[in-house]
C-alpha cells in the first residue's frame, strides 16, 4: 500500500503473464530510456544510459549515449536459467502497469581459489535485471517493492547472493542499491566495442583460424577457465557453447609453429561468438548533426568508390544489432596478435549479417585480453559496476561468503552473453 495526495492507493507486485501483460510491458519499455547495463532512466530508483557524458549542472547539454532496446521475447535475458521470473507492478484501482523487474537463479563458479573453505567451487546466485519504473510514477516506492519481492523470490530458491549491474555515471541507481538495498560495488568489467566496417579485416597468413565443435570447445574451456580461478563461469557452459545463438568457438594458432623459435612456448587464442541481434537493438542517441552528416558522407563515398576501402560504418543512429565475444583467452608470446586475428575473423563473420553493426566484448579491466581486443572509443565503456549482496546476511554466514572483497590475483571474470 502507498499514499499519494492524501489518498490510499494500491500497489500490487505479481508475476508476469505473457498473454495478459506483453503489450503493457513493451509500452513501458518504450517510455523508459535504457542504457547498456539494462537499467531504466534516472528516476531515483535506478537507471541511466552507458557512456553518457557528464552534464554541466548550470547548463544542460545534449550528450551522446549508447542505449539498448529489448526486442522479441521479454524474458530472453533470464530464460536460460531453469529458475527465472519477471515481476510487474500495478498501481491504483485501474491496475496500471508502472514497473517491471526480471530475475533468475543460476549456478556459477565462485572463484575463491585453493584456500577456500568451501568444498564446492559453484554457488547459487541471483541476477536482477531490467528494473523499469514508469516516468510518471517514480519516487513512490515502486522500485523498492519490485527489488524486495525479487530478492524474496530468489532467496526462496536457494540463492546465496544477488547481483545487479549499473554504471558509475548513474548515481541514482548506485545510491539506491548500495544504500537502501545493501549492495556493495563488486567488479568493474569494461565494454569494448568496434563497428563493423564494409570491408574485410585482414588475418595474417601466418595465423590459422579454425572452429571447434561444442564438445571440444567445452573441454578446452574446462582447462582454460577452471572454476577455482574463475568468477561467474556458468555451470551450464556446455549448453551455452551449443546454443543456437553461439555462432561458434574459434581458435587461432601460428600456421607453422615449427618454424618459430623452438625455445618459445606455443601460442594460441580462443573466443566464442554470440549473436544478440535477435534479442536486442542498440542505438546511439544525442549525436551532433555534423557527426551524422560526416558518417553518411563516408558511407556514400564507400558505395561509390569501394576500391578506396574507406572505413565506413553502418548507420548507428538507427537501431542495430551486435555480436558479443565471450570466453576470450590467449597464451604464449604471440597470444595477443592471435587474439586480434580472432577479433578480425569475428568482424568478418559479422559482415555477413546486415542486422549486425558492432562486435563487442565484456572483460575484466585487468584481463590481458582487454589490451588485445580492437576497439573504437565511442563504442567502448569503463563505467560498468557490478554490485553484490549476501542474501543470507544475519544467518550463520561465514567470512568465506564475503564475495564483495577484492578478487585474488589472477582471478578471471566470465561475462555471460545471454544476460547482456
Amino acid at each position: 500500500m502507498g499514499a499519494m495526495d492524501g489518498e490510499r492507493v494500491v500497489l500490487r507486485v505479481r508475476e508476469f503473464v505473457m498473454e495478459r501483460d506483453l503489450a503493457a510491458v513493451e509500452e513501458l519499455e518504450r517510455r523508459c530510456q535504457v542504457g547498456l547495463s539494462g537499467d531504466a532512466a534516472d528516476d531515483g530508483n535506478g537507471g541511466g544510459s552507458k557512456r553518457s557524458k557528464k552534464k554541466n549542472k548550470k547548463k544542460k547539454k545534449r550528450s551522446m549515449s549508447l542505449c539498448v532496446e529489448q526486442v522479441g521475447d521479454p524474458l530472453a535475458r533470464v530464460r536460460h536459467a531453469p529458475e527465472h521470473v519477471m515481476l510487474v507492478a500495478e498501481y491504483g484501482e485501474e491496475e496500471e502497469m508502472v514497473g517491471v523487474i526480471k530475475a533468475c537463479v543460476k549456478v556459477v563458479s565462485r572463484g575463491r581459489g585453493k584456500k577456500s573453505s568451501s568444498s564446492s567451487s559453484f554457488v547459487k546466485v541471483a541476477c536482477l535485471l531490467g528494473l523499469r519504473v514508469s516516468p510518471s510514477h517514480r519516487r513512490l516506492g515502486i522500485a523498492t517493492a519490485l527489488v524486495k519481492k525479487a530478492e524474496e523470490w530468489c532467496r526462496a530458491r536457494g540463492a546465496a547472493h544477488a547481483t545487479m549491474a549499473t554504471t558509475t555515471s548513474n548515481a541514482a541507481s548506485l545510491a539506491l542499491f548500495t544504500g537502501r538495498f545493501g549492495y556493495a560495488p563488486f567488479r568493474r568489467p569494461v565494454f569494448l566495442g568496434r563497428p563493423v566496417h564494409a570491408h574485410r579485416l585482414p588475418v595474417p597468413r601466418g595465423h590459422r583460424v579454425f572452429q571447434l565443435p561444442p564438445p571440444l570447445a567445452a573441454a578446452a574451456y574446462a582447462s582454460l577457465l577452471p572454476p577455482q580461478a574463475t568468477e561467474f563461469l556458468p555451470a551450464d557452459m556446455p549448453a551455452l557453447l551449443a546454443h543456437k545463438l553461439t555462432l561458434g568457438t574459434f581458435v587461432a594458432i601460428e600456421s607453422d609453429p615449427a618454424a618459430a623459435d623452438p625455445s618459445r612456448p606455443p601460442s594460441f587464442a580462443v573466443l566464442s561468438v554470440w549473436d544478440s541481434t535477435r534479442s536486442l537493438r542498440l542505438r546511439v542517441r544525442g549525436a551532433p548533426a555534423l557527426l551524422r552528416a560526416s558518417l553518411a558522407a563516408l558511407r556514400a563515398l564507400d558505395r561509390g568508390a569501394p576500391w578506396m576501402r574507406v572505413p565506413s560504418i553502418p548507420d548507428i543512429f538507427r537501431p542495430f544489432g551486435a555480436y558479443l565475444l565471450y570466453g576470450l583467452r590467449m597464451s604464449g608470446p604471440e597470444g595477443p596478435a592471435l587474439l586480434r586475428s580472432l577479433c578480425h575473423h569475428a568482424h568478418n563473420v559479422a559482415r555477413k549479417n546486415p542486422a549486425c553493426a558492432v562486435v563487442a566484448a565484456d572483460v575484466a579491466p585487468d584481463d590481458p585480453a582487454a589490451a588485445a581486443v580492437p576497439t573504437w572509443r565511442r563504442f567502448s565503456c569503463d563505467e560498468d559496476v557490478w554490485c553484490i549482496k549476501n542474501l543470507n546476511k544475519g544467518s550463520n554466514a561465514s567470512d568465506d561468503d564475503d564475495w564483495a572483497a577484492p578478487a585474488p590475483p589472477g582471478t578471471l571474470l566470465f561475462v555471460d552473453p545471454r544476460e547482456f
